[in-house]
């Protein structure tokens, strides 16, 4: 499923609009990139949303 494994950002649904402005569904899916991060000393592979490896990368 697509979902961030640390905010858990997932789509998201909302409207397509034309030049006549008719409404037709559409999905925002979330960035989500497979990381490799070191927690607790160990290797652990995660998907997250971009957000979330950039706030991450700022706190270590």
């Amino acid at each position: 499923m697509a979902k961030c494994e640390h905010c858990g950002k997932t789509t998201t649904f909302g409207h397509r609009r034309s030049f006549s402005m008719r409404a037709t569904n559409r999905a925002f899916k979330p960035n989500l990139q497979r990381v490799t991060l070191f927690i607790n000393g160990r290797k652990v592979r995660k998907t997250l949303c971009a957000k979330c490896i950039k706030t991450l990368a700022k706190t270590q």
